[in-house]
């Protein structure tokens, strides 16, 4: 549970937003209950955030605490999120604590900061930021040439020149032959449809993704 900061070994803590228990609502393991652990934190600002609320604020938990809360909904799968978690160091013995509990574990980051030396035991979640983000510039590429077959790389679109942009990447990077390439469309900006089809007449190898979690609940904090 959340405690002063000071009564928490340096090592030890972290800076929480919530630690909750719902569907996951993206990448391969959409659908499935899991236990969600959201970091406080984030060096971007994309345009089309949905967790601004995660920027500022939240509680000071011990790793063991956030070990406790994830074993309490006895879940077998555990996400990582924020904000941006490779933001705080002790991210890394949180996902080590996670993985050692017995939990196959999702890391959801940027990609704006090196994620090479996260746990290998852990799937990585990319998040490529597209021009219309507004934060192409903060991508670490470099992240690209680490990703395995277990990982995932997201692209969030928001239009036609953010598609173009991301099919290119793709094929420049051979990323759809190393590893699992998702593409989806930015809520409210566009169509999924339109994006299905674009995919389907470039044939491309990439997944069209859905968020599960927004066509439940309309992207409710905690859900």
């Amino acid at each position: 549970m959340a405690v002063a900061r000071d009564a928490i070994p340096a090592g030890e803590r972290l800076r929480i937003t919530e630690v909750f228990h719902s569907l996951q609502g993206e990448a391969d393991t959409a659908g499935l209950p899991t236990a969600f652990v959201r970091l406080t934190g984030c060096p971007l600002r994309c345009r089309y955030c949905d967790t601004e609320y995660a920027f500022y604020g939240g509680e000071w938990w011990s790793i063991a605490d956030v070990l406790a809360r994830v074993r309490s909904f006895g879940a077998r799968y555990a996400c990582v999120t924020g904000g941006e978690p490779l933001a705080q160091p002790n991210v890394h013995p949180l996902l080590a604590a996670l993985c050692d509990a017995g939990l196959r574990v999702s890391l959801e980051t940027s990609g704006a900061l090196d994620a090479r030396g996260v746990d290998p035991r852990v799937v990585r979640v990319l998040d490529v930021k597209t021009p219309g983000s507004g934060e192409a510039g903060r991508n670490f590429l470099d992240n690209l040439e680490a990703v395995r077959p277990q990982d995932l790389v997201k692209f969030v679109l928001c239009d036609r020149a953010d598609y173009e942009w991301s099919r290119a990447l793709v094929a420049e990077r051979a990323l759809a032959d190393r590893t699992q390439v998702l593409f989806s469309p930015s809520h409210g900006a566009l169509d999924a449809t339109e994006l299905a089809e674009w995919i389907l007449a470039d044939r491309l190898p990439v997944r069209l993704q859905l968020q599960l979690h927004k066509l439940l609940w309309g992207g409710e904090p905690g859900r």
